[in-house]
């Protein structure tokens, strides 16, 4: 098996509360979406984020109903801490509650996190020593 993810899927309560919020509140564009069931955005290079019905994906995955927040975090890496500040508000104003305020952090990096409408963390983050190369590889 090569190390690579291609799709990062996420069980939502509701397909259309994770629509409002990334398509309608951020501007991300959709890939793919069958109404109520999923919904498939093309996040990067071969990556698609996929919130689904969280009952479908129970069903089919085997999973069980999350209890709690869930024990993940999603980051999106910025260029300076002015970006992550202007991400920040740009995800308050589509409705996400916002769990930690960007600060400076002791690694020497800036970041903060908010919420999506199903409790999934986000940390939007400025980090120093994050590069990718044209071929894709992160030095971190």
């Amino acid at each position: 098996m090569e190390p690579r993810v291609d799709f990062i899927s996420l069980g939502v309560r509701s397909v259309e509360a994770s629509r409002a919020f990334y398509v309608d509140g951020l501007s991300w564009p959709v890939h793919r979406e069958v109404a109520g069931e999923v919904l498939f955005i093309q996040v990067n290079h071969g990556l698609v984020l996929s919130l689904w019905d969280s009952t479908q994906m129970q069903a089919e995955a085997g999973t069980s109903p999350p209890a709690g927040v869930p024990g993940i975090t999603l980051s999106h890496n910025l260029a300076s801490p002015q970006e992550v500040d202007s991400v920040m508000e740009q995800a308050a104003a589509a409705g996400a509650a916002i769990v930690a305020e960007p600060v400076t952090k002791a690694w020497g990096g800036y970041a903060g996190y908010f919420a999506d409408p199903d409790g999934f963390r986000w940390e939007v983050a400025y980090n120093p020593t994050w590069a990718v190369d044209d071929a894709g590889t992160v030095t971190v």
